[in-house]
Order: structure tokens, then C-alpha cells, then sequence
């Protein structure tokens, strides 16, 4: 089973592939089976060409495990995991050589 623990659009900054891109979607997923759980930090960024303008073009996108064992979902894993979920993203948008703008939601987070 895969769940997006936290999701959330920001505004952001990234050219790829000669396209700028100026969102960028954020997630801490869970993946869990057979007796193991996985979290990962996510990034996408996405042209944003207008307001109305989510298509993520998953191209720009990194990559990031946090977390890999035997065992099951636990709120505290994940309220730790949140809480340093921005350095894992900053770490990975520096890699694709962009900039998450986290005073800049374009819309409220949403936690599975």
C-alpha cells in the first residue's frame, strides 16, 4: 500500500530540460507490505503556467529514502520524518538545480 503522508504545491524555481518551471509539488510517502515500511522525500517541479496549471511533468523529479524496515506505519515515525522533510527537499531541488519557496504554498497541505 502506498500513501502520501504529506502533499503540498508550492512556488519554486527551476529550468529543466531548457523549461522553466515555477511549482513544485512536495511528498513524504509510505509504502508498506509484507511487514516492511518505506518512507521517501519527494520533489517535482512543474511548469506552472498559470494559475490553474498543476500538470506535473514528472522529468524534473528526485528521489530521496528516509527510512527503510521491518515493520508498519507510526505517527511518530512520521511527525519526525516532517519534521525534516524541507532539508531532504532543499537537498534534492539543489541536485535538479532548482528552489522550493516554502513561504510560498499555492495550496494547503494535505496529510494522508
Amino acid at each position: 500500500m502506498t500513501v502520501d503522508v504529506y502533499s503540498q504545491y508550492f512556488s519554486a524555481q527551476c529550468v529543466y530540460h531548457e523549461v522553466p518551471r515555477r511549482a513544485a509539488v512536495v511528498l513524504l510517502t509510505c509504502e508498506s507490505g509484507g511487514g516492511e515500511v518505506r518512507y521517501t522525500a519527494s520533489v517535482s517541479f512543474f511548469p506552472h503556467r498559470d494559475e490553474e496549471d498543476y500538470a506535473i511533468s514528472y522529468d524534473a523529479y528526485a528521489e530521496k529514502e528516509l527510512f527503510y524496515k521491518a515493520g508498519r506505519r507510526s505517527k511518530k515515525r512520521e511527525a519526525e520524518l516532517l519534521e525534516g522533510l524541507r532539508a531532504h527537499v532543499d537537498e534534492l531541488a539543489a541536485g535538479l538545480g532548482g528552489e522550493v519557496f516554502w513561504d510560498q504554498p499555492l495550496r494547503e497541505a494535505r496529510m494522508g
